[in-house]
């Protein structure tokens, strides 16, 4: 479960003190489907890295899974980033010379995991995603739909309960898309919560529940 409490993220630009975060609660219960909205300058992508534990907040309180992690140091975050949370990315992030299977067990060498274990559940979860046989294609062979799949199994192979996904579909066609969105679904039906930034309403429909911030503050929130 996700509980923040007065939430505020400053940043020092020159002489200048700008409020991007102004006090935000909310709280995401485990299993929930949430899509966070709003133009730009609204403070969502803010909101996003703190939710992912790449950012810590000025101020305010941040419980994820019962642990505070406001008050983390970086390589405590660095864990839980690891462990608690799977990242997509509209970019895909993939190494670019790296097979698929290699790009997707990347994270489970870095918590430790034997070669023959992180072989296995690679080949795991790009059977999830209807990619095994394409486990041997290096990214520059796959199409931007793949890459995004690719991208999915990479964030789900440490099994993670959170998937954070920054404009998941943002660099792909209209067909793909739904593709990519129903591969969502799926994953919010295996009981991951699933939290996903996007400016597209209908890319928010397929949420249960929409967030709309503005201006460093929630606007509204409300279900599908």
């Amino acid at each position: 479960m996700i509980k923040i409490t007065n939430i505020k993220r400053d940043f020092v630009l020159g002489s200048e003190i700008v409020n991007v975060l102004k006090g935000i609660d909310l709280t995401i219960d485990k299993g929930e489907y949430v899509a966070l909205m709003g133009p730009s300058g609204s403070g969502k992508s803010t909101l996003m890295n703190l939710l992912g534990c790449l950012d810590t907040p000025t101020s305010g309180s941040y419980i994820l899974n019962g642990k505070d992690v406001s008050k983390m140091h970086d390589d405590e975050l660095a864990e839980i980033r690891n462990k608690e949370i799977g990242f997509v990315f509209q970019t895909f992030n993939l190494l670019p010379r790296t097979t698929a299977l290699d790009n997707v067990a990347l994270p489970m060498i870095y918590a430790g995991y034997s070669k023959s274990e992180r072989n296995a559940r690679a080949t795991e979860v790009l059977d999830q995603v209807k990619l095994s046989d394409r486990m041997d294609h290096q990214p520059n062979q796959l199409s931007g739909g793949q890459r995004q799949r690719v991208a999915i199994a990479r964030a789900l192979v440490n099994k993670p309960s959170i998937i954070l996904a920054d404009e998941p579909t943002g660099n792909l066609d209209s067909k793909t898309s739904v593709e990519i969105m129903n591969l969502f679904a799926e994953i919010h039906n295996n009981g991951n919560t699933v939290i996903l930034v996007t400016h597209e309403e209908d890319i928010a429909a397929y949420a249960k529940r929409v967030i709309r911030l503005r201006d460093g503050l929630i606007e509204s929130d409300s279900t599908n």
